[in-house]
C-alpha cells in the first residue's frame, strides 16, 4: 500500500527487526515499482525486514518541486526518512538513484550504500551531455533520449522486466532537464571536484559499499574507484545491461539481505 511521507510516495514492508531498514531510490524517469521483483524476493529471505522505496520528487505519485538539484533532491528523502522514523538505513540507488543516496550517506547517518550500475566518475557523461544541450533543450530531447536506450540493454532482461522498463519510463524534458541541471550547467573540472569530496567524506566515514554491475568494470574506472573509495565491493550480476536488479532481482535480493550484518 501506497505511503506519504514528507511528499514522496512510498512502499512500505516488513514490520522491522535487527537488521536496519533499507531505503530505495529508483533511477531517472522511473518509479518505485522498479524495485518489486527484488522485493519480493526479498521478503521471502527476510519478511520482517522493514524496506521503504521511494518516488523521487517529480516521479511517479510524489510531487513535483521547483528544483531538482542533488542538495535539495537529498533534503527532500531526509525528510521522508525522517518522517518515517528511520535511523541509518542501509541506502539503496539505481543509477542516478545511486548518486543521490551516495551524496545522502556523506551527509546523514546511514549504514552503508549498495549502487546499482552507476558509475560514479562523472566526466565522460558530464562532457556527452553539455555537447547535446541545444538538443536536450530543444524540440529533438525525446530522439536524444531514446539515443541513451540502447545503452540500457534491456534486451537482456526477461519480458516481465522489460515489461516493467517499458511502463514505468516517463521521460519528461522538463523533469529530465532538472536533475540534469547541474551536470549541463557547471564546469567539469567542478562536477569531477565536487564528487571526489564526496566520495572522501564517505572514506572518513569507512561504510560499507557495494556497487552492482550489470557487466564487468571498465579496467580504468575500475582503478579509478578503487583509489577513490578502497572500501567498495563490486558484484556483477553478469549479462544484465543496467537493469541487474530487474535481471537477477533473486540474486540481487541476497544482496540485500547481507546488509542485514552491517
Amino acid at each position: 500500500m501506497m505511503e506519504r511521507l514528507a511528499g514522496l510516495a512510498a512502499d512500505v514492508r516488513g514490520k522491522g527487526n535487527d537488521a536496519r531498514p533499507l531505503v530505495l531510490v529508483h533511477g531517472l524517469s522511473f518509479d518505485r515499482t522498479m524495485w518489486r521483483p527484488a522485493v519480493e524476493e526479498l521478503m521471502v529471505i527476510d519478511p520482517r525486514r522493514r524496506i521503504i522505496a521511494f518516488d523521487l520528487p517529480g516521479h511517479g505519485e510524489s510531487s513535483a518541486q521547483p528544483s531538482y538539484d542533488v542538495v535539495t533532491v537529498v533534503a527532500a528523502l531526509h525528510r521522508a526518512v525522517e518522517e518515517a522514523e528511520v535511523e541509518s538505513p542501509v541506502v539503496v540507488g539505481h543509477s542516478i538513484g545511486a548518486v543521490i543516496v551516495t551524496a545522502y550517506a556523506a551527509q546523514h547517518p546511514t549504514c552503508g550504500v549498495v549502487n546499482v550500475d552507476q558509475p560514479l566518475f562523472t566526466a565522460p557523461f558530464a562532457q556527452l551531455l553539455q555537447s547535446l544541450e541545444p538538443q536536450l533543450r530543444g524540440p529533438e530531447f525525446l530522439g536524444v533520449w531514446q539515443m541513451f536506450e540502447p545503452s540500457f540493454h534491456t534486451e537482456l532482461l526477461p519480458p516481465s522486466a522489460q515489461e516493467i522498463v517499458g511502463t514505468t519510463s516517463r521521460p519528461w524534458q522538463e523533469l529530465v532537464l532538472g536533475y540534469w541541471q547541474e551536470v549541463l550547467d557547471q564546469p567539469i573540472e567542478s562536477l569531477s571536484d565536487r564528487v571526489e569530496r564526496l566520495l572522501a567524506q564517505l572514506r572518513e566515514k569507512q561504510l560499507p559499499y557495494v556497487v552492482v554491475a550489470g557487466d564487468t568494470l571498465d579496467p580504468a574506472y575500475s582503478e579509478w574507484l578503487n583509489e577513490m573509495l578502497p572500501e567498495a565491493q563490486v558484484v556483477v550480476l553478469p549479462n544484465s545491461g543496467h537493469f541487474p536488479h530487474l535481471a537477477h532481482p533473486a540474486a540481487f535480493a541476497k544482496i540485500l539481505a547481507d546488509t542485514a550484518s552491517w
